[in-house]
This record gives C-alpha cells, structure tokens and sequence, in this order.
C-alpha cells in the first residue's frame, strides 16, 4: 500500500514538474523518482547566465555585457488570464470540503491589445516631441521675435508732411503766408545701428534657447521611455511570477487529493496566487500610466497603447570624474546665460551713444500773398529752411547707461550662479549614478543567481519531500523581488545617465523664461514708444 501510495505521489509531482518547466524556461525538473524517494543524481540544470558552484560557466554576464534572458525576459511567452490555472474552486479544505474561502476572480489582461500592435522604439517618441512638443515651438517662435525686433530697431524714423500759414487775413486786406514742408529727423552717431545690434544678440540669446530646448525635451522623452520600459519589465516578472504561484496553487490541490497536503498548504498556495494576481494588475496599470505620460509629453496623448522597445540592460557610461567638467562646458543654460551677458553689453553701448543728439531738418515752400508795395502784387512763392539739434545738458541718458552697467554686472554673477548651481546638482547625480551601477552589477552577477540555484533546490527538496513548501514560497518570493530590485535599479540608472548626458536638463514641459529685454512696441512709426530697452 505505502508503495502504492509513493507512487501515485510521483506521478503527481511529475505532472507538476512538468508545469514548472513551462513556466521556468530553462530550468531542468526530475523526470522520475524510485520508490524510495532518493533525488536524483542528475544536477538540475540551471537558467542561462547563472554560475554553478565550483564550476565556470562561459555565459556569465561579464562587465558592460547585456544579460541573458533570465534577467530580462524579453522573449517570455505570457499566457492569458484564461490560460492560468486558478483552482480556488476545488477542495480548500479536505476536513471540510464544504467550505469555501474567497472566489476564483479573472486576471484581467490590460496589454492583450497593445501586444497586437508594433512595438514603439526611443526615436519615434524622441521625433514626435520635436515635431509636437509646445515649448520647442515656443523657444523657435522667440527667435522669429528677436529677429522682427532687430529689424525693427534699425528702421530711420518717418518723415512728416505738414501745412503752415502765418498772418493770414481775408476780405479787401489780402495777405498772409501759406504752404507746407517736410521734416525729417537724422539720426546721428550710429545709434540705429547700435539698437539694432541689441535685438541681434537678443535674437542669439533665443537661437541658444532652442537647442536648449530641444535638449531639455529630448532627455525628459528619454527618462520617461525607460522608465515605461523598466514597468514593462516589471509586467513581464510578474506575470512569470503569476504563473509560478498558480501551478504551485494546483500542485498543492493535487497533493491534498491524496492526502499530502492540508489546509493550511492549500490557502498559503491560493494566498500566494492571489497576491500574485494582484500584482500583475497593479504593474499593468502602472506601466499604462507611464505610457500615458510618455504620450503626452511628446504632444501625442491620445496615442494608442502600445508596448515600448529598448535595450534597458545597457545603460550608457559615464566618467564620473569628467562628469561635472562634461556638464559646465556643454551645458546650453550657461551658453545662454554668457549671451545674455553679451547681450547686456550691446545695451550699455547703445545707451552710452543715446546721448548724441539727432539733427531736425524742415524744408518748405509757400505762397507770400502780401503786395509788394513797388508792384502793388503779391510777392509770390517763397522757400524756407530750418535745422535743429538738441543739446544734451540736463539729460545725458545717465540714468541708463547707469541702469546698464548695472545690468552688465547682474549677468556676470548670473553665469557664476548657473554654474555654481549645476555643480551643486550634478554632484548628487553623480553618486547616485555609481550607486545603481553598482546595484545593477551586484543583481545581475551576484545576487540574482545565488538566488536562482537556491530557489531550484528548495523545489527539488519539496519534490523530494525533504522541504516544507513555504521555504519554496519565501525563496521563490526572495528571487522575484530580487529581478524586480535589479529592473528599479537599471531604471534609476538610466534616469540619471540622462540627466548626467543631457547637462541635467529633461523637463519636456516648461518653458524658457523670456528675456527681459523683450519688448514687442518699439520705434513705431508714430514715435509713441521710443525706444525699448
């Protein structure tokens, strides 16, 4: 009988193996057991890229290599929620068989539809914010500003056509002067050209705002991508993770149908499923939240749902050491900053040359219908001139030239604040970059495999009936967490090797600030503004 029993037992375990193959890709089970329950000679095979102690193994990840498939599974094959096993409608308790704990509820596949589409690459997103993206559009828009304001600038002001008359009397006395002139106002001393000059390092101060921009939006599409590609990874291990937890729930039913297994080990394996369930829910649901932000920070939020595509095991490199040097001298925020400087300069010159004076002149003729007491007639047409120039005494523009020198000063320590604020910013980024690089490494080749091999023997062990199944349970739970540790660390990594790429620049959404300089009235051809600062 106790023979009997043995191996109506094994082949229960076989039909259980045989589900964790599947749903283990590379992992070897026993295909058979004696009747004296010995384990088998035979040393499981272990998944791809795992070391074996006291052997090598030449598909070890070596250092800057992608890692194998167990790390990423890119390739799983993910089984619908009609396929998963989910026996909480058959025996839960075999002393009770009437009893009945919880319900056998769906798992909801929210990605079916995204899996039939195209899988969407970095560049895609990365060209669809440079076409759509507000800011980029904004930052071009200021450039057309600056260029119309230079132009502008550096027009001659408009001459004036008017009438005059003088000593004008009717009736039998005659008499009187009438005509018109034109006046013309020449400005003296190259200031046209000087303003014209401000709104042309203005107009360079606008042309480095885009590529700023387009920088900024660029690194913002690429941290937002990879961390979509980080949950969708995590969808992927959680799913494994699902499949594991719902054929050991049936294995545990099978068991307890011929009396290996009670109470207790059935709900723990249904717990176990059910908690599994609702993970792989909650990483859906969050991979199709950052796949919405991703959309709409490239101005396409009513994109479908797709899933993404991207090398996330092979961050970029970073020297560390050159890091902040990398970042001062390529930063786009300190080249604007230095032209608004030089900037501040153009205006100090122009507002020093604003003192020399302009010269009026008016030009005219008209009709002198006065009698000339020689002829008794009207003297007739006459010509008349005159020329103006103010003469700069009180007003010298000192309070300006004042104001600029000011502003000259104000820029310098802008650009030293800027960097000085980088520097501060970036020193953070740099720790925390070599902090998950490390992280990553010690996943990858470390931690991630010791728990692998121990996973693979607590289930040989149960198989054998020499472990308790919750060690299978907390091993099992230990390599998962392990995989989804090492996937939020290659997330992390990403995020500041971008931010560390990208002179810490990846807010896709904000606007430049608009310099203060600005001014869309200026020298209007009425002479109502003047001239803008």
């Amino acid at each position: 009988m106790n023979k009997y029993k043995t191996a109506l037992i094994a082949l229960l375990l076989i039909g259980s193996a045989t589900a964790q193959e599947t749903s283990m890709p590379g992992m070897q089970m026993p295909s058979k057991q004696d009747d004296s329950n010995k384990s088998p000679q035979k040393t499981p095979q272990t998944e791809p890229g795992m070391q074996m102690p006291g052997k090598s193994n030449p598909k070890i990840p070596q250092e800057g290599a992608a890692p194998e498939s167990q790390m990423g599974m890119q390739h799983m094959e993910m089984r619908t929620a009609e396929q998963i096993p989910s026996p909480v409608e058959d025996l839960q308790e075999p002393e009770n068989p009437d009893q009945k704990t919880g319900a056998n509820l769906s798992v909801p596949d929210l990605l079916a539809e995204a899996r039939s589409s195209a899988a969407k690459k970095i560049d895609e997103f990365v060209q669809l914010a440079k076409q759509n993206n507000p800011t980029v559009k904004q930052a071009e828009a200021s450039v057309r500003t600056s260029a119309g304001l230079a132009r502008q600038a550096g027009l001659w002001p408009n001459p004036s056509v008017s009438y005059q008359g003088e000593q004008i009397r009717g009736g039998s006395y005659g008499g009187g002067e009438q005509g018109a002139f034109i006046q013309q106002t020449i400005v003296l001393g190259g200031k046209l050209r000087l303003r014209r000059d401000v709104y042309e390092q203005e107009r360079r101060v606008t042309e480095i705002g885009v590529e700023e921009q387009k920088l900024n939006v660029a690194g913002a599409v690429r941290v937002q991508f990879y961390r979509a590609l980080a949950q969708l990874r995590t969808v992927e291990i959680r799913g494994r993770l699902l499949q594991l937890s719902a054929d050991a729930a049936a294995t545990a039913h099978q068991l307890a149908n011929v009396g290996q297994a009670d109470a207790p080990d059935i709900l723990q394996s249904e717990v176990e499923a059910e908690q599994a369930k609702l993970d792989f829910s909650v990483a859906q649901r969050q991979y199709i939240q950052a796949y919405r932000q991703l959309a709409a920070l490239v101005g396409e939020p009513q994109m479908p749902l797709s899933l993404v595509d991207g090398d996330l095991d092979n961050p970029p490199e970073i020297d560390a050491d050159q890091a902040t040097q990398y970042i001062l001298k390529n930063s786009p925020t300190i080249l604007r900053a230095q032209q608004e400087a030089a900037r501040a300069e153009a205006v100090l010159k122009r507002d020093k040359r604003e003192a020399f004076p302009d010269l009026s002149l008016r030009v005219g003729e008209q009709q002198n219908l006065e009698q000339d007491p020689r002829t008794g007639r009207a003297i007739g047409a006459q010509g008349f001139a005159t020329a103006g120039i103010q003469i700069p005494i009180f007003n010298r523009n000192q309070g300006n030239v004042a104001a600029a020198r000011a502003e000259i000063e104000r820029n310098h320590e802008e650009v030293n604040r800027i960097r000085f604020s980088l520097m501060q910013s970036a020193a953070p980024l740099i720790q925390q970059y070599l902090t998950n690089k490390l992280q990553t490494e010690r996943y990858r080749t470390q931690m991630i495999p010791r728990a692998q091999r121990a996973y693979e023997l607590y289930l040989q062990k149960y198989k054998n009936m020499a472990a308790a199944y919750p060690e299978v349970i907390i091993s099992q739970r230990t390599l998962f967490q392990l995989q989804e540790s090492y996937v939020q660390s290659l997330a992390e990594l990403w995020t500041t090797a971008v931010q560390l790429q990208s002179s810490l620049l990846v807010d896709g959404l904000s606007a430049l600030p608009t310099s203060n300089g600005i001014n869309t009235e200026i020298n209007l051809p009425t002479g109502g503004a003047g001239v803008a600062q």
